[in-house]
């Protein structure tokens, strides 16, 4: 099983940062709330610090857990856990994805988003 953590950030405005995985990658072309692999001796919140300031270049804090979801991508397992996060600095610059987007909660379904995301997506804006 993979441990993977993801940011919901929502922005002064009330709108979420969603980004689309590029080409590729595993899941192109489908959208997300970034984060990534959870290391070794890690927290969840550390891991979403470290990985939203080397995939995108900003700062973010995490500050509520949202919950967990268990996904099996054909015979891999992945465990996503997401936080809510506050957007603190930086100017996004994507490493791992072709695209991003502040969304509107309504806005949500619009997008394809990949399968472990689907049930935070649902969460925020139930359809």
């Amino acid at each position: 099983m993979i441990q993977v953590a993801a940011a919901i950030i929502e922005n002064e405005r009330g709108h979420l940062l969603i980004a689309r995985r590029k080409k590729g990658k595993s899941q192109a072309g489908l959208w997300e709330f970034p984060g990534g692999k959870i290391e070794e001796g890690e927290t969840g919140e550390e891991c979403l610090r470290r990985e939203l300031k080397e995939e995108m270049n900003i700062e973010i804090e995490p500050y509520e857990f949202v919950g967990a979801n268990d996904y099996w991508y054909g015979n891999l397992h992945i465990r996503l856990f997401a936080w809510k996060a506050r957007y603190t600095a930086g100017t996004i610059t994507l490493v791992d994805h072709d695209e991003y987007r502040w969304v509107g909660k309504s806005e949500l379904d619009s997008f394809a988003f990949a399968e472990a995301d689907k049930v935070f997506v649902r969460l925020i804006y139930p359809c």
